[in-house]
């Protein structure tokens, strides 16, 4: 097995980390630049942050204060609309960002952004739910339907010029109850870029799973490490004793 990433999420509003289920019951759970630093001592292999209130000025100041205060990568999304308010993020310390609503909307900006900024800095976060046989795409936070189906739309970004695919089951999210095994493997396999599987983790069990049982290159967890209900310095000595190599 090739080695993997263990990914803890920040998810922001007005400066301040956030966490919901299913995309709902939203509130404060810390401080952005505390929570990264200790990530980085447990042994996180990267950070990613994801704004959720479209202050982008206030957004900036944050992504700006972690990356000075970390040594780990960095990914940033959330109101990322145009090739100029990507430049500003990776301009502070971003070292990829993260493109949901705008991609779907303006599928261009994942080739103008890879052209400019070069595939392995950007990331397609896909937000998907189940609906029937399949998984359709979501935007706006999960209040729209796209109609996309998410199996198409992985492949479809890939061509475009994404070097990385954020996958959150919106099912999943919050819940705990494990990764959407099904979805993460039919959307690894149907490409070659890495996948960050997301969405339902709530033990060290579940990790080992979805790389066991999937082709993801990367496990994201938010609130199973926000609220100390296992460490990430936890997560890699059980996937060690696994034969998991983390990053």
């Amino acid at each position: 097995m090739v080695s993997k990433r263990i990914v803890p999420c920040l998810d922001m509003r007005d400066g301040k980390v956030v966490k919901g289920i299913r995309f709902e019951d939203i509130r404060d759970v810390g401080n952005p630049v505390d929570m990264a630093v200790s990530y980085e001592k447990q042994g996180a292999s990267e950070i990613t942050m994801l704004d959720i209130s479209g202050n982008k000025e206030v957004s900036l100041n944050t992504v700006s204060e972690v990356s000075k205060n970390i040594s780990i990568p960095l990914c940033f999304g959330g109101g990322i609309k145009s090739l100029d308010d990507a430049r500003d993020f990776l301009a502070v310390g971003a070292d990829r960002i993260s493109i949901g609503s705008a991609a779907v909307s303006n599928p261009g900006l994942i080739t103008e952004c890879a052209e400019e900024f070069g595939k392995d800095r950007i990331t397609v976060a896909i937000d998907a739910r189940k609906e029937g046989d399949g998984w359709k795409v979501y935007t706006k936070g999960g209040r729209h339907n796209t109609g996309l189906d998410a199996v198409e739309w992985s492949t479809k970004v890939e061509k475009l010029g994404a070097g990385e695919i954020l996958l959150t089951s919106m099912d999943g999210d919050g819940s705990k109850t494990g990764y959407d095994i099904p979805l993460t493997a039919l959307v690894s396999k149907s490409v070659k870029i890495p996948v960050i599987a997301s969405g339902g983790c709530g033990s060290v069990e579940h990790i080992f799973d979805v790389f066991a049982e999937t082709d993801a290159a990367a496990a994201l967890a938010a609130s199973v490490f926000h609220y100390g209900e296992i460490k990430i310095s936890d997560v890699r000595e059980y996937l060690k004793k696994k034969g998991v190599t983390i990053e």
